[in-house]
């Protein structure tokens, strides 16, 4: 079991296909919405009710060795421990919220999932030092639950449900605390390193690269040392079954682990790249036409200009349309001499015309706000300055996020 809780930014890329329409808030991303504390949602994932059948099952297995006298009981005991144990990652999740909070980052969502549970925080922490405590809060409280169920333990019998049930949470909590204080993306232990080297170098990418590759060898030792070390543990009597399940939930963990460290560093390149993605600078040059113009002639003036786009415009000459690209690309060059330019564009709706001042998140946020392929860039006093494709702006983000 791990809790993979993570840190992500608003700052997300157009899709392929163009930005997307903002999801219902209600259920962002699937899930059931099970409460809203400190006005943050709360939802439980379909995956979580895997990972709760399998504790279920194999939980109920042990309880047959400490109390036989259960009989079947003992499966519905093991429930009762999934559900506890997940309440105890939440209150772990509910520490990093609150301290999110308290730094005005935002908070999106808790999501409880199949590895534990993952805090949504919509900024990053503004000083490597917030950055530390925003992570280790949650291990922190984690260790206080282990503590306190140590501490129960001392009034009930070790050999009662009770007692099996308060031992199995403090050994569970211990066990989340512990491997998220492991010193890699995307785990706490990976942002309180992030935070260290951030602090000594001065450079917040610095740190994030740092704990992203110590990440991606935390996923290697996941995917090889798991597995060994719960056959050394039974002393290599465990069956074939129990070892390739054990094989196979550490190379998931191993997956979710490295995919995170790499989101990291994808998310880090993203924020650095921002404020140098203007429009000004992605914007192509266009030529202005009527919609009865032939596709052929309007792309003829346009290689002329040297343009890459081309508007359509009403009889005073104001922009009214936007002639698609992707519709260009469609008309065999033989038709293009008949086929008006007209009948391949899209007419300007509210949230089409964006500012030629945009970038950054700014820009982000435009693009995503009405869903297009391309936009009429528009000086302050609504002088056309030109066509902004979606396209541009995706190969921009992708050279930045692989570095190129």
């Amino acid at each position: 079991m791990s809790d993979t809780t993570g840190q992500q930014t608003s700052q997300q890329p157009p899709s392929p296909d163009g930005p997307k329409k903002a999801k219902k808030p209600d259920r962002p991303g699937g899930g059931i919405l099970v409460g809203r504390p400190f006005g943050v949602p709360i939802y439980v994932t379909p995956t979580w009710f895997l990972i709760a059948a399998l504790i279920t099952w194999l939980f109920g297995n042990q309880l047959s060795n400490v109390l036989p006298d259960l009989g079947y009981t003992r499966y519905l005991i093991a429930l009762s421990f999934a559900i506890a144990f997940y309440a105890s990652v939440l209150v772990h999740e509910l520490a990093h919220t609150v301290v999110a909070l308290r730094y005005k980052l935002g908070v999106r969502r808790i999501q409880l999932q199949f590895f534990g549970g993952v805090s949504e925080i919509e900024k990053e922490a503004e000083t490597p030092g917030r950055e530390f405590w925003l992570a280790f809060v949650g291990p922190l409280l984690s260790l206080v639950l282990g503590g306190i169920c140590w501490l129960f333990l001392d009034l009930v019998e070790l050999e009662t449900v009770p007692g099996v049930l308060l031992a199995g949470l403090m050994v569970a909590n211990l066990v989340v605390a512990v491997f998220n204080l492991l010193p890699g993306l995307p785990l706490d232990g990976g942002r309180m390193l992030r935070a260290v080297v951030w602090g000594v170098t001065g450079r917040p990418m610095t740190g994030t690269i740092a704990a992203a590759w110590a990440g991606r060898v935390l996923a290697l030792a996941v995917l090889f040392g798991l597995p060994a070390i719960a056959a050394a543990q039974d002393h290599g009597r465990r069956s074939g079954g129990q070892s390739l399940l054990d094989s196979a939930l550490a190379a998931v963990l191993a997956v979710v682990i490295w995919n995170g460290a790499g989101a990291a560093v994808r998310n880090a390149r993203l924020k650095e790249a921002l404020p140098r993605l203007a429009v000004r600078g992605l914007t192509r040059r266009a030529v202005s036409v009527p919609a009865d113009t032939p596709l052929a002639e309007a792309l003829r003036q346009a290689r002329e200009a040297q343009a890459g786009a081309v508007v359509v415009a009403d009889g005073h000459g104001d922009p009214i349309a936007l002639v698609k690209e992707a519709a260009v690309l469609q008309v065999p060059e033989h038709r293009r001499p008949w086929v008006a330019v007209g009948a391949l564009a899209r007419s300007l709706e509210p949230g089409l015309r964006i500012s030629a001042d945009l970038d950054g998140e700014e820009l982000l946020a435009a693009l995503r706000s009405v869903p297009a392929s391309e936009y009429l860039v528009v000086e302050a006093d609504g002088a056309v300055y030109g066509v902004l494709a979606v396209s541009d702006v995706e190969r921009r983000l992708s050279a930045v996020l692989t570095g190129r």
